[in-house]
């Protein structure tokens, strides 16, 4: 496996919302993890190891294979995060699927920055092996950020919603 099909399989695992996969062929074992917060998305490959005693004599591995790449770092400013950030309640994911914001593609989204919720209200669909989960609020606030954009893939515990309770 050359350098060139590695990065193209990071690349569809980044894109397919997987948090980890691991790939083992004759010669070569591979573990792609990707790691998901507020502030940064980072796919990286772990490992690569000749597998057995089946070693590839013809492409030696280049020291880019051996080492941890990182995929994609979306640069952060330091904002300095005070104790207010740190009254709010995040919501997460309960579930791994494909978040939507609105019902439906000509309708409003269920909630947006500054909208006032309580518990039970709808706050996005999570489409998960072609079952629609409504995602019900189990808290009653003020929605302060959306972390995810609609129609994007979401991991089971990713957060989504910033509320402040206060």
């Amino acid at each position: 496996m050359d350098l060139k099909e590695i990065q193209n399989l990071i690349k569809f695992v980044a894109k397919s919302g997987a948090s980890e996969v691991k790939l083992e062929m004759e010669d070569v074992k591979i573990t792609i993890k990707t790691t998901s917060d507020d502030t940064k998305e980072t796919t990286t490959i772990l490992q690569q190891i000749p597998v057995g005693n089946a070693v590839n004599s013809q492409q030696p591995a280049t020291p880019a294979q051996q080492i941890a790449t990182p995929l994609a770092v979306t640069p952060v400013a330091d904002t300095g995060a005070t104790d207010d950030t740190l009254k709010y309640i995040t919501i997460k994911s309960p579930i791994i699927g494909t978040l939507y914001r609105k019902p439906s593609p000509d309708k409003p989204s269920f909630v947006e920055v500054g909208d006032s919720i309580k518990e039970g209200d709808v706050l996005c669909i999570i489409e998960a092996m072609k079952l629609f989960n409504e995602i019900e609020s189990e808290v009653s606030g003020k929605i302060v950020k959306v972390l995810v954009d609609d129609n994007s893939p979401v991991e089971f515990d990713q957060p989504l919603f910033l509320v402040d309770p206060s």
